[in-house]
């Protein structure tokens, strides 16, 4: 079972998922957008009766920013907070190896000095 904790929490399984589901869902703003975008053209059938087109264009835009909070509020936070839980950040400063390499360097600097 921890395996699988790890598996879910460690890798990019949780953004490609949010990912996937917000590109649906702005996919359907922007096939609504040029739906309505192109019944402006002049040629097109009721040019200037755009009414229903607008309408989706509200319909899919209300519904991307729905689903961005819903992700956002319901996946992206608990997971967030989960990860921080599970697999706290480094404390900041120097990385071990960097304090090694610069110990190191400070000897053999110190070596040369002396005669």
């Amino acid at each position: 079972m921890t395996g699988f904790k790890n598996f879910l929490l460690r890798g990019n399984l949780v953004e490609l998922a949010v990912a996937f589901v917000m590109g649906a869902a702005f996919a359907t703003v922007v096939t609504a957008f040029t739906a309505w975008l192109t019944s402006l053209l002049p040629g097109a059938d009721n040019a200037f009766d755009g009414s229903t087109e607008v309408g989706a264009f509200l319909n899919a835009l209300l519904a991307f920013i729905l689903i961005a909070a819903v992700v956002y509020f319901f996946i992206v936070m608990p997971y967030t907070r989960a990860k921080e839980r599970y697999f706290p950040t480094a404390e900041p400063g120097e990385p071990a190896d960097v304090a090694l390499l610069t110990e190191i360097r400070d000897l053999l600097a110190a070596r040369s000095n002396q005669p």
